[in-house]
């Protein structure tokens, strides 16, 4: 009777003869697709991409590739902090989700009624999540030497693999002033000192290291400084201007705490003759002005040209003997989302205990730490921690100890990781989180 009765009124409608069973069932048909097609086309209109950071993604480094790829299209995004591992979350476009395939990310499409409940549950007082919006892709510089060196830098090698872009700049063009430019900064396995990295006694002999010495030397004089300490405490200073004007520096291994020696020995020599052509200052370490630094405090230089250490700071040849790989550990703090959004977001892990790793700064010594430095991850028991941050006059500083969080022995002429074996890797994943930390909208401070 029901097909009877649409039959008779198209039929009235029409002002012709009934239709057959055969174009009925076409024309339903017809009727059916077109509602699922209109209703998917409502759907995509209101729907969101959700990308999970949680143990259910694939991968989880090029997932802040596509992060930052939707923040080059101006797609705002709203990172839900402490919300499966940190998730991501975005208007949907067909390209975005194109996007997530071709590059082998977990995702997944939301309607909007979904969202909003994601949002309302992370805005509970009583649950340790909250919503931050990035707005804009940032400007990433990479401090690194143009020669060929004889180790990696695990930064530009995740910078790679999740296929964000990035410029390097070395001595040269930061003192001629180009760090305004840029957002971020990652300071490279560098030793500000004007000391090599101390590697003087174990490769003064090895072609990489003569070459590294000719051609810093040649940067130097070039530059218009005698001595490649010099230049080095110049290129610190400005780097220490870039994050007083509001830039982001992330540092990793030796990069970190030799910036901050060589600010502290500003004027004073700490290097041997065969770093520079003349000996130490016999009262270097009285010298030292700690107030300079960014993060240490009352360290113990070491002038000695055989040792493998350049300041007491690192723990490297002072951590007990029974910590080995299976043993190395060390724990993220879990912070207040609501109140203390930016270390939750230096924070963001599917994982809150991180493998430890070796470099040649391990880890930082929590004798020597400065008191308004906020340490976001450590070994307590070892008395070390390991991921660090702190602000400088508008902007912000992070140091991470240890060379490659998926190669614990890295040691020099060893190939490179390959990241396609470590697509999860805690570790990698908090390099990553300092990219995407320059693109949040500062909230306004709470009273």
């Amino acid at each position: 009777m029901h097909n009877n009765l649409i039959n008779t009124l198209y039929f009235k409608k029409r002002g012709s003869k009934p239709l057959d069973d055969n174009f009925k069932i076409t024309k339903m048909k017809r009727i059916f697709l077109l509602t699922i097609f209109l209703f998917s086309i409502t759907l995509s209109q209101g729907a969101y991409l959700l990308i999970p950071m949680d143990e259910t993604q694939k991968d989880h480094l090029k997932a802040y590739g596509v992060a930052y790829w939707v923040l080059q299209h101006d797609v705002e995004i709203s990172w839900l902090l402490n919300y499966r591992g940190g998730s991501y979350m975005f208007k949907y476009n067909q390209i975005f989700e194109d996007e997530c395939i071709i590059r082998g990310v977990t995702y997944q499409v939301i309607a909007d009624v979904q969202s909003t409940a994601i949002l309302q549950e992370i805005s509970s007082p009583e649950i340790n999540m909250d919503e931050v919006k990035l707005h804009k892709a940032p400007k990433i510089a990479i401090y690194s030497p143009k020669n060929k060196q004889p180790w990696d830098d695990a930064v530009t090698m995740v910078l790679t693999y999740a296929e964000i872009p990035y410029d390097v700049l070395y001595d040269e063009e930061i003192l001629s002033g180009v760090l305004p430019l840029y957002d971020w900064l990652h300071l490279h396995h560098e030793d500000f000192t004007g000391q090599y990295g101390k590697f003087w006694s174990r490769y003064k002999n090895n072609q990489w290291y003569i070459e590294d010495v000719k051609t810093s030397e040649e940067i130097a004089h070039n530059l218009g400084y005698n001595k490649v300490s010099q230049c080095k405490l110049a290129v610190a200073k400005k780097i220490k201007e870039f994050v007083a004007g509001g830039g982001y520096l992330f540092a990793m291994c030796s990069a970190g705490d030799s910036f901050d020696v060589a600010l502290a020995a500003e004027g004073v020599d700490i290097c041997d003759v065969m770093f520079d052509g003349d000996g130490v200052d016999p009262n270097a370490q009285e010298k030292l002005d700690f107030s300079k630094c960014f993060a240490f405090n009352n360290f113990m230089i070491s002038a000695n040209p055989y040792e493998y250490e350049i300041s007491s700071i690192d723990v490297t040849q002072t951590r007990p003997k029974s910590f080995k790989q299976q043993n190395d550990f060390f724990t993220l703090f879990d912070f207040s989302a609501k109140w203390d959004p930016i270390p939750t977001m230096l924070c963001q892990n599917h994982e809150s205990i991180i493998k430890g790793f070796m470099g040649q700064t391990t880890a930082f010594n929590s004798n020597n730490l400065k008191s308004d430095a906020l340490i976001m991850g450590e070994n307590k028991a070892a008395n070390e921690v390991r991921y660090i941050h702190g602000e400088f006059g508008k902007g912000t500083w992070t140091f991470y100890g240890g060379h490659d969080p998926e190669d614990y022995h890295h040691f020099i002429g060893d190939p490179p990781t390959d990241l396609n074996l470590h697509p999860n890797s805690t570790g990698y994943r908090l390099i990553l989180n300092n990219i995407l930390f320059p693109a949040a909208k500062k909230k306004k401070q709470k009273t």
